[in-house]
């Protein structure tokens, strides 16, 4: 952090005293701007994560290997955090996992399986963060979605297509599906039930009988009401493939209604009279992907202006000059032949924009252009340009407005690589104008990848020699490497997410950035080109530059964490705070204790805890005078809510298809493995637990509004994020759960929470096992009031658990036993996941040559490290898979310079 910090001064000294065509003379407006900006830099240094995975789909049964890479300010590996989140959500939305890592010298590595019990068919996104990252009001979380396919004892392939004929009044898709069995032989004449379930209740159902090829048009429609009923929903399918079996799928339907959305962006943030305007496009699917399209600019006497045609995924940009006291408006033609006509953004009749050529491989060309209004209103005036880039302002000038034109030059050698944010200032610090750039350079970090040959036999041994090097001078630097067999993991490159596309570009940017390695993929004029026009259209994640000059910096809610902490407080039963209480924290596990003391006011912590995510703590203050009457409270564990995929545009509708190649090496792959199909057993209903066991719940109706079964808590490991998702009408925020359609009217009581009749407090809730649960009841009104006036709620939740088998009496001293002691805590916190090693096997007796090995993922380490020379080497064999292999490896320098390169070579 000390060379971090003296890097920084040193950067923006030279910017106040940077001359060029606009800066002469350097005056105390510009350096107090400076100055703020680098304390709000430097104070708050934004942290970014970067996930690299071995692979970009899975199979169920499989592995998910990764390496987290946390960086600071210019790229540096990060010294802030020592620990980071990664979350793994299902389409749904739901959490299935979190996965807790340590993080030394700024990287983590980690892995999660992906069970048969936990796991099935469909699009899945993983988000990482710090708690650090939470204090921003946009958090640059990393977000990547990944889908995994099943092949184990599978007898259903399904192809499903949407035709949307929806209207202002009806709801109305047409789903078009295809059956097949695990042989690819289509499902012929057979029945099929289908429903559209959206938050829990049947909106349409029907059925229908497959044709000679396996097809099925299953019609759904809903009236439209005050939101989609269909497009939130899920369609299930149930086919009868025998008379007996019955094979049940369940399609996504966010996706089934498409509209378009179509935004203009002009250069420098506004369209100004009397300038040739730059305005930037996007065309947009509901999906967040682009569509082609193309148009004509009119004004408000019919008169063209200007025509425009998309160049690459729904953008492009177009040139005109806005006259006084007229109007424009677009005509708008998409590629499916469907038009709109949209208003342009109202004209400023007085204004000052920057303008940028980046096309020079050298320099960056800036121009300032204030109209005549706007040049005769501020003639004489002092005017500021900063630029800002990965935490460092790298330039900065001053200049009186003498002129209607400034134009100046500045060597891109002054920048890093990445976004650069140009911004320019009145002389109070207002922003006038704002433009991004993005600076690639040649001399990057080099990642150089050898062999010594260019093609291997099928379990031959093979050795890789890594050279890295900066400016042609070696360089240490923290690698991470994955082999895969591509002619079974085919995957389009300008897909892919890289080191590149997130510390660079995505996590600097707000919105979805639609296959963003396209822009680092073999770049060139052309891409260069179509990369300038994405930044005209994207916001920028970073500090409000009017926050800065007011001084209104951040407020700090989350401290970057340095080990596992668990924080309480000790009362005494009646309430009052416990002083200098004595307590002891055992984790048996680890033959670890530590004693601890509370502050004045019953306030303990202890710190630095290392455990894995398996471990029980014991806290107790048994060695208090009077401990029997003093109850032991935890405090909750800050967690981000769960929002809906980001990039939800890269979500595969038919999974089976996409994947075709690689589930069927799954299947030889995972031959060992099966399914249990579910068995049907007919016995005397068992009365289930529900309210009416428990009189505090007595005044509730007999009927709960809503009924959640345990089955749906299934893979369930975080009971609040699971209640989100699956409980209907309910609304989460702040810690609480709240009755929507009262929340949404200004009415925040929240709902009471109730286990086995018990009152729970929402801290506690996270206590909840999902897998013991039989029920959730959601009340959302009370009829008689009974509950809401004597708890103070609004609203009830009601857990019901699952009832325990019946077991052999016990003595009265084993029931105390059993009964919680308030002065004592047993919990499992979550910690540190066990590190796994990849496995990667040894060819070199004869016995071991006779082994199938039907891997995909060949090798994975993400532990490469390259010495002062800049070398280093690794070593692996080959599996049985012929045809091409990719090497990937990606990292960064001790100087932040990131690098990523990609061997291929032939197996036969």
């Amino acid at each position: 952090m000390k060379i971090f910090r003296i890097l920084l001064i040193n950067i923006a000294i030279f910017s106040a005293f940077h001359s060029s065509a606009l800066a002469q003379t350097d005056t105390i407006g510009i350096k107090t701007l400076i100055d703020k900006t680098n304390k709000a830099l430097n104070d708050y240094p934004a942290e970014k994560v970067y996930l690299h995975f071995d692979k970009p789909y899975y199979a169920v049964a499989d592995t998910v290997w990764f390496k987290a890479y946390i960086t600071e300010n210019q790229n540096f590996l990060s010294g802030l955090s020592k620990i980071v989140y990664v979350d793994v959500i299902n389409q749904r939305d739901s959490l299935i996992q979190t996965i807790k890592l340590p993080v030394v010298g700024g990287t983590a590595s980690g892995n999660f399986p992906l069970p048969l019990s936990n796991f099935k068919q469909g699009n899945y996104h993983v988000r990482a963060y710090t708690m650090w990252m939470l204090n921003s009001e946009f958090p640059a979380y990393f977000n990547k979605s990944f889908y995994v396919g099943e092949a184990i004892d599978k007898e259903l392939k399904t192809h499903i297509t949407f035709k949307n004929a929806s209207t202002d009044k009806l709801e109305k898709i047409d789903a078009r599906i295809q059956f097949k069995d695990a042989n690819n032989k289509p499902y012929a004449n057979k029945s099929v039930t289908w429903k559209v379930v959206t938050k829990g209740e049947i909106v349409t159902k029907g059925k229908g009988t497959t044709d000679i090829q396996g097809f099925l048009v299953v019609p759904m429609s809903a009236n439209q009401n005050a939101e989609y009923q269909l497009q939130k929903g899920e369609l299930l399918t149930s086919i009868n493939s025998t008379e007996k079996d019955v094979i049940n799928s369940t399609f996504q339907l966010k996706n089934a209604i498409i509209s378009k959305d179509f935004q203009f962006f002009p250069e420098g943030g506004n369209l100004i009279e009397g300038l040739n305007n730059r305005v930037a496009f996007k065309a947009l699917k509901s999906d967040g992907s682009g569509i082609n399209a193309k148009g004509i600019i009119t004004d408000n006497d019919g008169k063209q202006v200007a025509t425009f045609t998309a160049q690459h995924l729904g953008m492009g940009s177009f040139t005109f000059t806005p006259e006084s006291g007229k109007t424009y408006k677009a005509s708008i033609t998409y590629a499916d032949g469907s038009t709109q006509t949209l208003n342009l953004p109202a004209t400023k009749s007085d204004g000052i924009a920057i303008t940028v050529d980046n096309s020079n491989a050298e320099n960056i060309d800036i121009k300032i252009t204030a109209n005549e209004s706007f040049f005769q209103k501020n003639k004489g005036k002092v005017f500021y340009l900063l630029a800002q880039s990965q935490g460092v302002i790298c330039y900065g000038a001053k200049t009186e407005l003498t002129n209607k034109d400034y134009n100046t030059t500045i060597s891109k050698t002054k920048f890093p690589n990445g976004i650069t944010q140009l911004t320019l200032f009145n002389e109070y610090g207002k922003v006038l104008s704002e433009r991004l750039a993005f600076i690639q350079h040649l001399n990057k970090l080099s990642v150089n990848l050898t062999t010594s040959a260019p093609s291997y036999g099928t379990k031959k041994k093979v050795k890789i020699n890594v050279v890295a090097k900066k400016d042609n001078l070696p360089v240490v630097g923290n690698f991470s490497v994955a082999v895969v067999d591509e002619t079974k993991v085919p995957f389009n490159e300008d897909g892919a997410t890289t080191i590149l596309t997130t510390l660079l570009l995505n996590s600097d940017v707000k919105g979805y950035i639609e296959r963003a390695n396209y822009y680092f993929n073999a770049p060139d004029a052309k891409k260069n080109a179509d990369l300038d026009v994405l930044l005209l259209t994207q916001g920028y994640r970073s500090y409000s530059y009017s926050d800065i000059v007011g001084n209104t910096l951040p407020k700090i809610a989350f401290l970057p964490e340095q080990g596992i902490d668990v924080y309480g407080i000790l009362r005494m039963s009646n309430g009052i705070p416990v002083r200098k209480g004595t307590l002891l924290l055992t984790i048996p596990d680890k033959r670890f204790s530590l004693e601890g003391t509370t502050d004045p006011v019953g306030n303990f912590k202890f710190q630095n805890l290392v455990l894995n995510d398996t471990s029980k703590v014991t806290i107790s203050a048994k060695y208090n005078v009077n401990y029997k009457a003093m109850t032991l409270s935890l405090n909750g564990t800050p967690t981000p809510s769960t929002n809906k995929n980001f990039n939800v545009a890269e979500e595969i509708l038919n999974i089976d298809s996409t994947l075709n190649t690689y589930l069927d090496n799954s299947k030889k792959q995972y031959a060992y493995l099966h399914t249990l199909k579910d068995i049907t057993i007919k016995a005397k209903a068992v009365d289930k637990p529900s309210h009416k066991d428990f009189s505090a719940l007595s005044g509730l109706s007999t009927i709960a509004d809503h009924e959640i079964s345990g089955d749906q808590f299934a893979g369930c490991n975080a009971i609040v994020e699971c209640l989100k998702s699956l409980a209907p009408g309910v609304t989460y925020d702040n810690y609480n759960f709240y009755v929507s359609r009262d929340y949404n009217q200004g009415k925040k009581v929240p709902m009471g929470i109730f286990v086995n009749g018990m009152m729970l407090d929402f801290n506690a809730l996270s206590s909840v096992n999902p897998a013991q649960i039989e029920s959730v009841e959601v009340f959302l009104k009370d009829e008689l009031g009974l509950v809401n006036r004597t708890y103070q709620v609004n609203g009830v939740i009601v857990i019901n658990s699952k009832k325990a088998a019946k077991g052999q009496k016990i003595t009265k001293s084993q029931l105390l036993d059993m009964l919680p002691k308030n002065y004592e805590i047993t919990f499992t916190p979550m910690g540190y996941n066990k590190a796994r090693e990849f496995y990667s096997p040894k060819y070199i007796t004869p016995t071991s040559l006779n082994r199938n090995d039907l891997r995909t993922t060949i090798y994975w380490n993400p532990k490469i490290i390259t010495d002062e020379a800049g070398n280093a080497s690794f070593e692996f064999y080959n599996a049985d898979g012929k045809g091409q292999y990719k090497v990937i490896i990606e990292g960064i320098d001790g100087s932040g310079n990131l690098g990523r390169t990609i061997l291929r070579y032939t197996v036969k």
